[in-house]
């Protein structure tokens, strides 16, 4: 099974920005496929993000890929 680390919509606030959570899928189901995992939380508006840094290093052990915005978002929680 290939696995894909990204960003999923969860939601938006009153301006329009949304909020996002850190999650494992399966890269052959669609879009709003079955999360996996849940590996943390972006928030858009004010840049928080907590991400669980050793579900996500297990997974990439394991083979899985991350998307490019998950990957920037690593090296920001690691300064």
């Amino acid at each position: 099974m290939a696995v894909h680390i990204r960003l999923r919509r969860i939601g938006k606030n009153p301006k329009g920005k949304a909020h996002f959570r850190v999650t494992a899928f399966d890269e052959r189901s669609g879009r709003d496929a079955r999360v996996l995992e849940e590996l943390g939380y972006y928030d858009s508006i004010t840049g928080k993000s907590l991400l669980k840094k050793e579900l996500i290093q297990a997974w990439i052990k394991n083979g899985a890929q991350m998307s490019d915005t998950v990957k920037s978002l690593m090296k920001k929680a690691s300064k």
